[in-house]
């Protein structure tokens, strides 16, 4: 019911910031809870931070509580990660998923993924 693109991943240096994008389309984005989940190399896609359908509750995975920030715009059909003060533990491809749900930290949960987008974070 919904296709995501995400956008606005890059290399950045330890400390720097980066501002992810995700494009939703469809005439349903906001029925869905929106989540980011990242996945590096050889490793499991983990929680990172997820939103609810009216951008009234958030949750972040204790990693990343205190740097990165999740929004959303509905009336533009878009969900943000801003990330700030990068670490290198950072580096994974970031995907954003939706679900017909409230915001969860279980990927299982989540019924539409986008493509991913890289992060690199560098020392």
């Amino acid at each position: 019911q919904v296709q995501l693109v995400e956008s606005g991943g890059g290399l950045v240096q330890a400390g720097g910031s980066l501002r992810l994008s995700c494009a939703a389309s469809g005439r349903t984005f906001s029925s869905y809870a929106m989540g980011w989940f990242r996945q590096a190399p050889a490793k499991e896609r983990e929680f990172v931070a997820a939103i609810n359908q009216n951008g009234g509750v958030a949750y972040y995975a204790d990693s990343v509580t205190g740097r990165f920030t999740i929004s959303r715009d509905n009336a533009k059909n878009t969900a943000v990660l801003q990330m700030n003060s990068l670490k290198p533990e950072d580096t994974a491809v970031y995907y954003c998923a939706a679900g017909f749900t409230v915001p969860n930290t279980a990927a299982s949960r989540y019924d539409y993924w986008g493509q991913g987008t890289q992060v690199t974070v560098s020392s």
